[in-house]
């Protein structure tokens, strides 16, 4: 049989989101990249063969400003606009159509990768080359690289060089973490199995087949959720295989799960207890949807403590914000509840160091498989988690091959290089600000059309009655002096507030008491009422003000939301059936819930002034929410009035290529199959219509424009070089918002 060659210098084994983020990513940073996958679409247990949702740092909503950007973040958001219904197959062509628009990327299909040659003693292997067979094809393929990334999931790849590697649960004192078990074991969490069902406009039968189980002979029906409406990911906890090898043991867990659809479906159709005469199974799966397998050793382990307290690291090149999220090994057949969750106060972060081997020194790891315990893995599991973690590994693969070195090297020598190609690319590294030696923007002069200034939210759309705590989050920059609300009062009441600081930058939840107000209020309806809350912090942050519990009182909302404000209250509020889920109910995140006033902000009136949202922002080298928006915002826009940003200098710059970063409210909880829906396809804050002008000599020049923007991040290579001392954008329509909303601009002589 004839053995092909295909060099390249980048061999991504693995085509899930973890491993197309990565292949992209380092395509898009000049290398060739060959991106082997052994299904034949991408997306891994997102594509239309397996159907996860794909779950991220927001927590469904949990975590605040925690959307991922970067190459997660244009599938995202392009999802959300070609495909609203979330229809799965319409989500393979993005992810697919992400990969094809990389001409530096070569995409194998259907290449089962299962042999890898390696060299050197066990401490300091190196891969030589892996080797695949197309099925179908009948093609044995070798692929040499000079570095290799494991995306597999499962570790194959990684396997097979040597990588030192771990299966199952670590022991509590190993890495003193509070949720693992007193001694190590093998148990993994298990694979799952999804079903779709459809209404027929007739009734229509089911006969089971003879391995369908029934459900009412086993311990399913006591602690998990079953209705005729759900379908899908609403089914995750049919999960099985936790305390056998989930991967040895593929198809008897298949089989097992398979009995048990079957046997939840005839107890919905048969049982008489559901309304479901006309419904049908519209698809099963057949491929388990595993969760765990083996976890890459690599210079650095992340845990359990690491997630929790938010660790800053020095390497962080990624962040995740999904529970700690644990399954019983029973899986489906456990009486205890469905899965536990643990909750960081915010985002965490993800080191470099954990992203490639600690002895094969040409191998990475992005996905499950990275260097976690099986606690901390709980959290980095999830699918846009994976997907950053693939965006950082391809990135920094790439740098491996330019600059000539090992990951090690790099991450000793050129961390700093790394975290800054990966924020021009708009890849988000949380609280760390770019700072590109090459970019002209930032010792321009920033100056606007017009600025928003204040801090305030006054069409009144609906109330909300105070028969709980209720929380608004605002940025203070620089000072506070007070806050006013829009109320309604019953009777003579009083109302009390607390301000809280949030602490960290990247968290949305009271973490330190700063000040408290009370006032007088009188009855009457449409009263804006003053808390005198005084308060210079150190540096622009978020504050979080507290309104106690008053049922004399009812405040008022607003259908107009304004970036940097959000609105809560107080829980706890279980987010599913506690029967499924067991949560932490005194967790901050868990506890203030923004759920049901997303986009629908408390009216306020914040003095004084705020310099939060001025036009220096876009060049102060922070792409996204950070203990403030970080954006320029106009004032409301006129019909037919658009606004400008102008960036000008005081020598004559020479111009190639101009990056402008829109908002696309990273707080928006995207998914791709829509377990929820949006009112709109486009974020309305993205800027929809714009033109980039420079002037030339005496002349304006349009160098760049777009009419149907949807897009964050649109970068302009220019036709030809420009010498000018002055740019400016024009923001001549957005996609519903009400202000025209730019998050950075980057310019350089390319």
């Amino acid at each position: 049989m004839k053995l092909e060659q295909v060099k390249s210098d980048i061999t991504v084994i693995g085509g899930g989101l973890a491993g197309v983020c990565a292949a992209v990513a380092a395509a898009r940073l000049g290398q060739t990249v060959s991106l082997v996958n052994n299904r034949p679409v991408l997306g891994g247990n997102s594509s239309s063969e397996v159907r996860v949702w794909v779950c991220g740092a927001t927590a469904h909503g949990t975590q605040r400003y925690a959307r991922e950007t970067g190459i997660m973040g244009e599938m995202f958001v392009e999802n959300q606009y070609r495909n609203p219904e979330g229809n799965p197959y319409l989500w393979d062509l993005v992810v697919l159509e992400t990969v094809r628009a990389e001409p530096n990327i070569r995409l194998f299909l259907n290449t089962d990768v299962h042999e890898v040659e390696a060299d050197g003693a066990e401490e300091e292997r190196v891969i030589a080359s892996v080797t695949g067979w197309m099925m179908g094809s009948e093609r044995k393929i070798r692929f040499e690289s000079d570095m290799y990334i494991d995306c597999t999931g499962d570790g194959l790849a990684g396997f097979l060089a040597g990588a030192k590697y771990r299966i199952g649960r670590e022991a509590r004192e190993e890495y003193n973490e509070d949720w693992a078990p007193e001694r190590a074991d093998d148990i993994t969490l298990g694979s799952t199995l999804l079903f779709y069902t459809k209404e027929a406009d007739r009734p229509v039968r089911y006969i089971p087949p003879s391995f369908a189980k029934d459900i009412t002979k086993t311990t399913i029906p006591m602690k998990r959720v079953i209705r005729s409406g759900d379908s899908g990911c609403h089914y995750w906890w049919i999960e099985w295989g936790g305390e056998l090898d989930t991967v040895h043991d593929n198809e008897r867990i298949r089989d097992e799960l398979w009995s048990v659809i079957y046997g939840i479906w005839d107890y919905i159709k048969n049982s008489g207890s559901f309304d479901a005469d006309n419904m049908t199974l519209e698809w099963v799966g057949s491929i388990p949807g595993k969760r765990e397998y083996r976890r890459f050793v690599g210079d650095y382990m992340l845990n359990q403590n690491d997630i929790i307290a938010q660790e800053p690291f020095a390497d962080r090149v990624a962040f995740g914000g999904w529970s700690i999220d644990l399954h019983p090994p029973q899986g489906m057949y456990s009486t205890e509840s469905g899965s536990k969750h643990l909750y960081s106060d915010g985002i965490y972060h993800i080191p470099f160091r954990s992203l490639y081997s600690s002895n094969v020194g040409n191998l990475m790891f992005a996905g499950r498989d990275i260097s976690a315990t099986h606690v901390a893995f709980g959290t980095t599991r999830v699918m846009a988690t994976c997907a950053v973690i693939g965006e950082a590994a391809g990135s920094g693969a790439a740098m491996c091959i330019q600059k000539g070195v090992t990951p090690r090297l790099l991450h000793r020598d050129h961390m700093n290089d790394l975290q800054q190609t990966m924020l021009r690319q708009d890849a988000s590294i949380i609280g760390i600000a770019g700072a590109d030696p090459l970019d002209l923007a930032r010792s321009a002069r920033v100056t606007a059309s017009s600025t928003l200034t204040k801090v305030a939210v006054t069409n009144s759309s609906y109330t909300h009655p105070l028969d709980t705590d209720l929380g608004i989050l605002f940025p203070v920059n620089p000072t506070l002096e007070s806050v006013e609300l829009l109320l309604d009062a019953s009777h003579a009441a009083t109302l009390e507030a607390e301000l809280w600081h949030t602490g960290k930058g990247e968290n949305y939840v009271p973490k330190q008491w700063v000040a408290a107000a009370t006032v007088k209020v009188t009855e009457g309806n449409g009263q804006w009422v003053k808390l005198d809350l005084a308060w210079r912090p150190d540096a622009a942050c978020n504050a979080f003000l507290v309104i106690k519990a008053n049922e004399a009182i009812q405040l008022h909302g607003s259908d107009s939301p304004l970036t940097g404000v959000l609105s809560f209250e107080k829980g706890p509020k279980p987010i599913v059936s506690t029967l499924l889920e067991d949560h932490q109910p005194e967790q901050p995140v868990a506890q203030w819930s923004m759920r049901r006033s997303n986009r629908r902000p408390l009216c306020l009136q914040v003095t004084p002034n705020t310099e939060a949202y001025a036009a220096q922002t876009v060049t102060d080298g922070y792409i996204r929410p950070f203990a403030g928006p970080h954006l320029w915002m106009s004032e409301n826009m006129s019909a037919g009035r658009p606004e400008w940003l102008q960036l000008e200098w005081e020598e004559e710059q020479s111009i190639t290529e101009i990056h402008v970063t829109f908002n696309d409210d990273v707080n928006e909880d995207l998914i791709n199959l829509h377990h929820h829906r949006t009112d709109f396809q486009a974020i309305p804050e993205l800027v929809r219509a714009y033109r980039i002008q420079a002037l030339v000599g005496e002349a304006w020049v349009t160098v760049a424009e777009e009419m149907e923007n949807h897009k964050r991040k649109k970068v302009h290579k220019l036709e030809r070089k420009i010498i000018s001392k002055t740019i400016r954008l024009w923001i001549d329509e957005t996609n519903g918002g009400s202000r025209a909303e730019v998050a950075e601009i980057r310019v350089y002589d390319l």
